[in-house]
């Protein structure tokens, strides 16, 4: 006896593909809910200013996603550069040895980081070392609180981009929670410039507070 596949009526094969059409539709409709905060944050920051406010730091267009950098901290750990989304990253960049200006950027993020008060939770501040120098044992009280990663310079500079004419280590950087980076701060600061930064970080912080929290999932 022969036997054959059985026809699948016709009723039943469109209500398979009635239903996964709107399983698809669903799984849409949840993104855009998931989404929908983050979006409304930039809008209110990006769009909706009345006062006419301008920010200080340059909008990154498009935003570049933490890469998978393999990375080390400084016990020599394996670190993935994506494994820091989840907070706001306040980022600077130099070499190990962290000149002048590296030491100046590292008071700048730890002191802005400490203005934000009750807020300060939301966001880390990250010292990326892109070369092989040893970190002088001297300034190793100041990195308490920092998340320190050494990274290859050459996967580093395919994500980050200093402004046409400029080096990377002179700015600062800001990534977004879900791991956007979609900042950059102007190099050269100071007390008085930085105070620009601190207005940016707080309308980030305020537009945000609905959709981002405090610590990392």
């Amino acid at each position: 006896m022969t036997v054959h596949t059985m026809p699948v009526p016709s009723g039943e094969l469109q209500s398979a593909v009635v239903n996964t059409r709107a399983g698809r539709w669903r799984m849409l409709f949840l993104m855009l809910v998931c989404a929908a905060p983050v979006l409304a944050s930039y809008f209110t920051y990006y769009v909706i200013r009345p006062e006419g406010r301008q920010n200080f730091g340059t909008l990154i267009e498009p935003q570049r996603p933490l890469p998978s950098i393999a990375g080390q901290d400084l016990k020599g750990a394996p670190v993935v550069l994506s494994a820091l989304k989840g907070q706001w990253l306040f980022v600077s960049v130099s070499g190990g040895a962290c000149d002048a200006a590296c030491q100046s950027h590292l008071y700048i993020q730890r002191q802005l980081r400490e203005g934000l008060g009750k807020e300060k939770d939301r966001l880390d501040w990250v010292w990326l070392i892109n070369d092989a120098a040893p970190v002088p044992n001297e300034i190793g009280p100041a990195l308490e609180g920092a998340t320190v990663v050494r990274v290859p310079a050459a996967e580093l500079a395919q994500w980050l981009q200093p402004q046409p004419g400029n080096l990377l280590q002179e700015h600062l950087y800001l990534v977004d929670p879900l791991g956007n980076w979609m900042m950059r701060f102007p190099a050269g600061l100071n007390g008085e410039t930085a105070a620009q930064v601190k207005r940016d970080l707080n309308r980030l912080m305020r537009a945000a507070q609905f959709w981002d929290r405090a610590g990392r999932d």
